[in-house]
């Protein structure tokens, strides 16, 4: 498995021939975008390779539709290069696509493709923040991956989540070969204490339950709302029980890196 982090939520993992794009945010950096509430943030860094670059994708997951900073114009407009979007059940019916198709968790499906072993996606809990928000924050879903029925995942991605009760009882044993943790602590003035993803140090617990053996930050840097930036969210990890800190991997903007994987 080969995996690009491309800055923001967005990844992609080319894994025993498959091509799979991750929340795509490929609009430049500078510009600020509107959210509910009156709340905003400035994307500060852009992408570190241009979507053009990835074609073909087999399959875009987008965790949810209704934040530019999952994705954003250019993501949204790129996603005609993919075979496959995998979405919300909301978002499925936000989304322009040929083959669109919208996932509760818990719900899989099953993709094909010549000379390539069979790819089941299944929809992950995630709660974008306090339950209370949920109304206005929308729906969200992680994907866990696996190839040709294997038990155990290789790719998870857990989306953009606060550490909760169902996302704990998912992730316990989970052991992907390789989870995407989407972290930052995302929070605003508007809303004060509330946050909308994990700190690091609720990353840290989740790594725990979950025991991957690669756990690879994303979601971390390149926008003004995450209060938890990159060099924070290191130290902490850094300083997390042993077995969490050795599974940590933080993969440079724009450079390959490949993992062996079992499943």
């Amino acid at each position: 498995m080969h995996i690009t982090r491309i800055g923001g939520p967005t990844a992609f993992i080319e894994w025993e021939g498959w091509r799979i794009l991750t929340d795509p945010t490929f609009d430049p950096a500078g510009r600020k975008y509107s959210f509910a509430l009156g709340t905003s943030s400035v994307k500060q860094v852009g992408p570190a390779i241009a979507l053009e670059n990835l074609a073909p994708i087999d399959v875009a997951l987008v965790s949810h539709h209704q934040h530019d900073d999952n994705l954003d114009d250019a993501g949204r407009a790129g996603l005609v290069s993919a075979r496959t979007v995998l979405t919300t059940v909301a978002g499925a019916k936000n989304i322009t696509h040929a083959d669109v198709r919208g996932l509760a968790a818990g719900d899989s499906v099953t993709l094909t493709a010549p000379g390539k072993p069979p790819l089941t996606i299944t929809a992950t809990p995630c709660r974008h923040g306090a339950p209370f928000t949920t109304p206005l924050v929308g729906p969200v879903v992680g994907f866990a991956l696996t190839l040709d029925g294997a038990t155990r995942p290789g790719v998870w991605m857990t989306g953009d989540t606060v550490l909760y009760g169902a996302l704990k009882r998912y992730a316990k044993d989970l052991r992907p070969d390789v989870a995407l943790v989407h972290m930052g602590a995302v929070r605003f003035p508007q809303t004060g204490p509330l946050r909308y993803t994990m700190t690091a140090e609720e990353a840290a617990e989740l790594i725990a339950l979950a025991r991957p053996t690669v756990a690879v930050p994303v979601h971390v840097e390149g926008w003004s709302h995450f209060s938890q930036q990159e060099d924070a969210a290191s130290a902490v990890l850094a300083a997390a029980p042993t077995e969490v800190a050795a599974s940590i991997r933080w993969l440079p903007l724009g450079e390959l890196r490949g993992f062996a994987v079992a499943h």
